[in-house]
Protein backbone atom coordinates (compact mmCIF):
# COMPACT_ATOMS: atom_id res chain seq x y z
CA UNK A 1 0.00 0.00 0.00
CA UNK A 2 1.30 3.92 -0.72
CA UNK A 3 3.03 5.38 2.21
CA UNK A 4 0.74 8.25 1.56
CA UNK A 5 -2.65 5.88 1.45
CA UNK A 6 -1.55 4.34 5.03
CA UNK A 7 -0.53 7.45 6.50
CA UNK A 8 -3.85 8.76 6.15
CA UNK A 9 -5.79 5.18 7.03
CA UNK A 10 -3.51 5.72 10.22
CA UNK A 11 -4.51 9.23 11.54
CA UNK A 12 -8.18 8.51 12.27
CA UNK A 13 -9.54 11.49 9.81
CA UNK A 14 -11.85 8.92 8.11
CA UNK A 15 -13.52 7.39 11.28
CA UNK A 16 -13.84 11.11 12.33
CA UNK A 17 -15.65 11.95 9.04
CA UNK A 18 -18.02 9.16 9.29
CA UNK A 19 -19.43 10.14 12.87
CA UNK A 20 -19.69 13.90 11.75
CA UNK A 21 -16.41 15.43 13.59
CA UNK A 22 -14.45 16.45 10.73
CA UNK A 23 -14.15 20.34 9.88
CA UNK A 24 -14.84 21.60 6.48
CA UNK A 25 -11.49 21.37 5.89
CA UNK A 26 -11.09 17.93 7.10
CA UNK A 27 -14.00 16.38 5.21
CA UNK A 28 -12.84 18.51 1.93
CA UNK A 29 -9.84 15.71 2.34
CA UNK A 30 -11.46 13.10 2.96
CA UNK A 31 -13.87 13.04 0.01
CA UNK A 32 -10.82 13.59 -1.59
CA UNK A 33 -8.92 10.80 -1.20
CA UNK A 34 -12.69 8.41 -1.06
CA UNK A 35 -13.14 9.36 -4.13
CA UNK A 36 -9.52 9.29 -5.47
CA UNK A 37 -8.23 5.98 -3.84
CA UNK A 38 -9.81 2.76 -4.36
CA UNK A 39 -8.60 1.60 -0.96
CA UNK A 40 -9.69 4.21 1.19
CA UNK A 41 -13.21 3.74 -0.59
CA UNK A 42 -13.15 0.09 0.58
CA UNK A 43 -11.66 1.34 4.30
CA UNK A 44 -14.76 3.97 4.21
CA UNK A 45 -17.34 1.11 3.32
CA UNK A 46 -16.21 -1.42 5.79
CA UNK A 47 -16.05 1.23 8.38
CA UNK A 48 -19.25 1.89 7.31
CA UNK A 49 -20.64 -1.82 7.48
CA UNK A 50 -19.10 -2.17 11.29
CA UNK A 51 -21.00 0.78 12.43
CA UNK A 52 -24.02 -0.18 11.16
CA UNK A 53 -23.60 -3.41 12.53
CA UNK A 54 -23.06 -1.60 16.12
CA UNK A 55 -26.12 0.45 15.85
CA UNK A 56 -28.22 -2.68 15.23
CA UNK A 57 -26.39 -4.58 18.48
CA UNK A 58 -27.17 -1.49 20.32
CA UNK A 59 -30.25 -0.68 19.21
CA UNK A 60 -33.82 -0.79 21.43
CA UNK A 61 -36.32 -2.86 20.04
CA UNK A 62 -39.33 0.14 19.20
CA UNK A 63 -42.60 -0.69 20.57
CA UNK A 64 -45.03 -2.87 18.71
CA UNK A 65 -47.46 0.18 18.89
CA UNK A 66 -44.96 2.59 16.94
CA UNK A 67 -46.19 0.95 13.51
CA UNK A 68 -49.68 2.14 13.80
CA UNK A 69 -48.72 5.40 15.18
CA UNK A 70 -46.80 5.88 12.21
CA UNK A 71 -49.29 4.77 9.85
CA UNK A 72 -51.82 7.04 11.22
CA UNK A 73 -49.18 9.88 11.01
CA UNK A 74 -48.64 9.48 6.91
CA UNK A 75 -52.60 9.93 6.49
CA UNK A 76 -51.97 13.25 7.86
CA UNK A 77 -51.48 16.35 5.36
CA UNK A 78 -48.36 17.79 7.54
CA UNK A 79 -45.13 16.07 8.65
CA UNK A 80 -43.45 18.02 11.00
CA UNK A 81 -40.06 18.07 9.33
CA UNK A 82 -38.76 19.24 12.81
CA UNK A 83 -39.42 15.95 13.94
CA UNK A 84 -37.87 14.12 11.81
CA UNK A 85 -34.93 16.03 12.15
CA UNK A 86 -34.75 15.54 15.69
CA UNK A 87 -35.21 11.74 15.59
CA UNK A 88 -32.51 12.38 12.57
CA UNK A 89 -29.62 14.29 14.90
CA UNK A 90 -30.44 11.93 18.16
CA UNK A 91 -29.68 9.04 15.80
CA UNK A 92 -26.42 10.82 14.88
CA UNK A 93 -25.55 11.13 18.33
CA UNK A 94 -26.51 7.55 19.21
CA UNK A 95 -24.01 6.27 16.14
CA UNK A 96 -21.56 8.95 17.10
CA UNK A 97 -21.63 7.44 20.69
CA UNK A 98 -21.22 3.90 19.51
CA UNK A 99 -18.04 4.79 17.77
CA UNK A 100 -16.56 6.96 20.05
CA UNK A 101 -17.57 3.96 22.96
CA UNK A 102 -15.33 1.87 20.62
CA UNK A 103 -12.57 3.96 19.72
CA UNK A 104 -12.18 5.13 23.55
CA UNK A 105 -12.24 1.12 24.49
CA UNK A 106 -9.55 0.45 21.46
CA UNK A 107 -7.94 3.18 22.88
CA UNK A 108 -7.96 1.94 26.78
CA UNK A 109 -6.49 -2.02 25.39
CA UNK A 110 -3.92 -0.35 23.26
CA UNK A 111 -3.15 1.99 26.00
CA UNK A 112 -2.87 -1.40 28.27
CA UNK A 113 -0.65 -3.05 26.13
CA UNK A 114 1.58 -0.41 25.93
CA UNK A 115 1.51 -0.22 29.67
CA UNK A 116 2.72 -3.85 30.27
CA UNK A 117 5.21 -4.02 27.36
CA UNK A 118 6.85 -0.97 29.94
CA UNK A 119 5.95 -2.93 32.74
CA UNK A 120 7.83 -6.04 31.36
CA UNK A 121 10.56 -3.72 29.79
CA UNK A 122 11.30 -2.18 33.30
CA UNK A 123 10.94 -5.28 35.10
CA UNK A 124 13.74 -6.98 32.31
CA UNK A 125 16.10 -3.10 32.79
CA UNK A 126 15.81 -3.56 36.82
CA UNK A 127 16.85 -7.41 36.47
CA UNK A 128 19.69 -6.47 34.03
CA UNK A 129 20.41 -3.74 36.41
CA UNK A 130 20.79 -5.90 39.13
CA UNK A 131 23.10 -8.50 37.55
CA UNK A 132 25.22 -5.18 36.53
CA UNK A 133 25.37 -4.18 40.16
CA UNK A 134 25.96 -7.60 41.61
CA UNK A 135 28.91 -8.24 39.35
CA UNK A 136 30.26 -4.93 40.21
CA UNK A 137 29.92 -5.96 43.49
CA UNK A 138 31.55 -9.46 43.18
CA UNK A 139 34.70 -7.33 41.24
CA UNK A 140 34.50 -4.66 44.05
CA UNK A 141 34.97 -7.92 45.98
CA UNK A 142 37.97 -9.51 44.46
CA UNK A 143 39.88 -6.23 44.09
CA UNK A 144 40.25 -6.00 48.10
CA UNK A 145 41.05 -9.08 48.64
CA UNK A 146 43.93 -8.71 45.68
CA UNK A 147 44.22 -6.01 47.49
CA UNK A 148 44.93 -7.80 50.80
CA UNK A 149 46.84 -10.65 49.24
CA UNK A 150 49.06 -7.95 47.49
CA UNK A 151 49.36 -5.95 50.80
CA UNK A 152 50.77 -9.54 52.29
CA UNK A 153 52.95 -10.14 50.04
CA UNK A 154 54.46 -6.83 50.06
CA UNK A 155 54.70 -7.45 54.03
CA UNK A 156 56.42 -10.57 53.70
CA UNK A 157 58.65 -8.87 50.81
CA UNK A 158 60.14 -6.03 52.65
CA UNK A 159 60.66 -8.58 56.01
CA UNK A 160 62.92 -10.54 53.69
CA UNK A 161 64.71 -7.84 52.66
CA UNK A 162 65.13 -6.43 56.16
CA UNK A 163 68.91 -6.89 57.00
CA UNK A 164 68.16 -7.78 60.67
CA UNK A 165 66.06 -11.04 59.02
CA UNK A 166 68.25 -13.83 58.72
CA UNK A 167 67.95 -16.77 56.84
CA UNK A 168 68.27 -20.33 56.90
CA UNK A 169 68.09 -23.34 54.72
CA UNK A 170 66.79 -26.50 56.92
CA UNK A 171 67.72 -29.73 54.92
CA UNK A 172 66.56 -33.01 55.83
CA UNK A 173 69.08 -36.19 56.81
CA UNK A 174 69.47 -39.59 55.44
CA UNK A 175 65.59 -40.38 56.18
CA UNK A 176 64.46 -37.56 54.28
CA UNK A 177 67.17 -36.50 51.99
CA UNK A 178 64.40 -34.74 49.72
CA UNK A 179 63.62 -32.29 52.11
CA UNK A 180 64.31 -28.77 52.15
CA UNK A 181 62.66 -25.66 53.63
CA UNK A 182 63.63 -21.90 54.37
CA UNK A 183 63.20 -20.15 57.33
CA UNK A 184 63.50 -16.61 57.76
CA UNK A 185 63.48 -14.99 61.43
CA UNK A 186 64.07 -11.35 62.29
CA UNK A 187 64.79 -10.93 65.93
CA UNK A 188 64.50 -7.16 66.17
CA UNK A 189 60.78 -7.56 64.99
CA UNK A 190 60.15 -10.72 66.30
CA UNK A 191 59.00 -12.64 63.42
CA UNK A 192 59.47 -15.94 61.66
CA UNK A 193 58.02 -17.35 58.72
CA UNK A 194 58.95 -20.41 56.89
CA UNK A 195 59.12 -21.63 53.13
CA UNK A 196 58.32 -25.59 52.33
CA UNK A 197 60.02 -25.91 49.85
CA UNK A 198 60.07 -29.59 48.84
CA UNK A 199 58.61 -32.57 51.44
CA UNK A 200 59.31 -36.20 50.66
CA UNK A 201 55.60 -38.01 50.57
CA UNK A 202 54.85 -39.29 53.81
CA UNK A 203 51.97 -42.24 54.95
CA UNK A 204 48.45 -40.76 55.47
CA UNK A 205 48.42 -41.55 59.22
CA UNK A 206 51.89 -39.18 59.63
CA UNK A 207 52.84 -35.71 59.13
CA UNK A 208 55.95 -33.38 59.16
CA UNK A 209 56.08 -30.52 62.08
CA UNK A 210 58.55 -28.54 62.85
CA UNK A 211 59.83 -27.63 66.53
CA UNK A 212 61.97 -24.70 68.37
CA UNK A 213 64.49 -25.89 70.72
CA UNK A 214 64.95 -23.82 73.95
CA UNK A 215 66.34 -24.57 77.03
CA UNK A 216 65.14 -28.22 78.23
CA UNK A 217 62.46 -28.26 75.67
CA UNK A 218 60.79 -28.28 72.44
CA UNK A 219 57.65 -25.80 71.38
CA UNK A 220 55.61 -26.52 68.27
CA UNK A 221 55.83 -24.60 65.76
CA UNK A 222 53.00 -25.91 63.46
CA UNK A 223 52.47 -29.09 61.01
CA UNK A 224 54.16 -28.88 57.66
CA UNK A 225 52.40 -29.81 54.46
CA UNK A 226 53.47 -30.31 51.13
CA UNK A 227 49.95 -28.89 49.85
CA UNK A 228 50.80 -25.23 51.86
CA UNK A 229 54.13 -24.61 49.36
CA UNK A 230 54.40 -20.70 49.85
CA UNK A 231 56.02 -18.35 52.06
CA UNK A 232 53.36 -18.44 55.41
CA UNK A 233 54.29 -16.95 58.98
CA UNK A 234 55.00 -19.16 62.07
CA UNK A 235 55.42 -18.13 66.05
CA UNK A 236 58.39 -16.26 66.57
CA UNK A 237 60.13 -18.28 70.11
CA UNK A 238 62.43 -15.95 71.62
CA UNK A 239 65.94 -17.49 72.49
CA UNK A 240 65.39 -20.54 70.43
CA UNK A 241 68.60 -22.67 70.36
CA UNK A 242 67.70 -24.70 67.12
CA UNK A 243 64.69 -25.56 64.98
CA UNK A 244 64.02 -29.41 64.34
CA UNK A 245 61.68 -31.33 62.15
CA UNK A 246 60.40 -34.60 63.32
CA UNK A 247 58.12 -37.60 61.64
CA UNK A 248 54.48 -37.42 63.48
CA UNK A 249 51.00 -38.53 63.93
CA UNK A 250 48.69 -37.43 61.72
CA UNK A 251 47.51 -33.96 62.97
CA UNK A 252 50.31 -33.22 64.95
CA UNK A 253 51.85 -34.31 68.64
CA UNK A 254 52.10 -32.33 72.05
CA UNK A 255 55.75 -33.67 72.66
CA UNK A 256 58.64 -34.21 70.56
CA UNK A 257 59.45 -37.62 68.52
CA UNK A 258 63.10 -36.82 68.33
CA UNK A 259 63.93 -40.74 67.40
CA UNK A 260 62.16 -39.84 64.37
CA UNK A 261 63.62 -36.25 63.96
CA UNK A 262 64.58 -36.03 60.05
CA UNK A 263 65.75 -32.08 60.05
CA UNK A 264 68.09 -30.11 62.61
CA UNK A 265 69.84 -26.76 62.25
CA UNK A 266 71.32 -24.08 64.71
CA UNK A 267 70.38 -20.51 65.51
CA UNK A 268 73.60 -19.98 67.30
Amino acid sequence: MDEKINTFLESGLLEKYLIGATNTLESEQVEAYISKYPEVQNAYNTLQFNLEVVAKSNAVEAPKKLLSDILEELDKPVISLSAFQKYKSWYKIGVAACVASIIFAGSTFLFYKQNQKLIDYNHRLNDENQVVVDEIFDLRSDIEKNNEKLDAVMQQFIKLNDPETYKYIIQGNSRASELKTVAYINPREKTSMIDVVSLPELPQEQCYQIWAELQGKMVSLGILSEEDRQLRAIPYTEDALALNITIEPKGGNSIASLENSVAHISLQ
